[in-house]
């Protein structure tokens, strides 16, 4: 299983939100440049990356501090927030995102969807961010009446490979993941979901590993220094039994 360090951006900061909500925002001292070194320091070969300002505005915001990031080349990263258009795709993806993530864009627009599959294939991802399993847009400003489960298995008849479900009554706030959900979704054929939201422990990981969860997102719990991201890594590979 893939472990993914997270770098959440806004206003060019770091910053960690608890359920969604902007109002509830850590922010951390060190630039995403600092972030992504420690990463590597640590061993990571994958990165998630989001920009919290275009995922609210609808366009990307902080695209000049995420594409230096994505320049590195040492990392897999995969980048989402505010990806609306084949522009921002290609702009990204030229930068050097192995990996771009639509979210509202997704829901609201099926022809840009389908175009950006038709076009990119496996480089496009779904993030599919639920609050009491109904999809959540905008940010996650808006929660639609649409069932998160159906719609990851709709994405995988267009073709989408991959899907990062977030639960976020869990994201950051270190309460542990939702374990049932990713147990169902882990049961979707032929979709790799990626876990998001609230893991916080090496017993989460070994479950989500075992269950044959492609990834895991890992934010607040390395930021707070409740899990140690080789630890987390070596649990990932099957090297650690927890």
């Amino acid at each position: 299983m893939k472990i993914f360090p997270a770098i959440d951006i806004k206003d060019g900061r770091v910053v960690r939100l608890k359920y969604g909500d902007y109002q509830q925002m850590s922010v951390y001292d060190l630039s995403p440049a600092a972030a992504l070194a420690e990463f590597i320091v640590s061993g990571a070969s994958c990165v998630h990356i989001v920009d919290l300002d275009g995922a609210k505005d609808g366009h990307p915001g902080n695209a000049a501090v995420i594409e230096p990031l994505l320049a590195y080349g040492q990392l897999f990263a995969e980048v989402g927030g505010g990806i609306r258009d084949m522009a921002t795709i290609d702009r990204y993806l030229a930068a050097g995102a192995g990996r771009v993530i639509l979210g509202t864009a997704a829901l609201a627009d099926k022809k840009f969807l389908l175009d950006a599959i038709a076009k990119y294939g496996e480089k496009i991802a779904v993030g599919v961010d639920c609050r009491d399993g109904k999809v959540a847009v905008s940010g996650w400003l808006e929660t639609t009446a649409i069932d998160g489960m159906s719609f990851c298995r709709q994405l995988r008849d267009y073709g989408i490979q991959t899907v990062i479900y977030t639960d976020i009554s869990r994201d950051g706030a270190l309460s542990g993941a939702n374990i049932d959900v990713y147990q169902r979704l882990s049961q979707i054929a032929d979709l790799d979901i990626v876990a998001s939201g609230g893991i916080s422990s090496l017993s989460e990981i070994a479950q989500l590993r075992d269950m044959g969860i492609s990834a895991a997102i890992l934010g607040k719990s390395l930021y707070s220094g409740k899990l140690n991201l080789p630890e987390v890594l070596a649990v990932a590979r099957g090297e650690n039994q927890v």
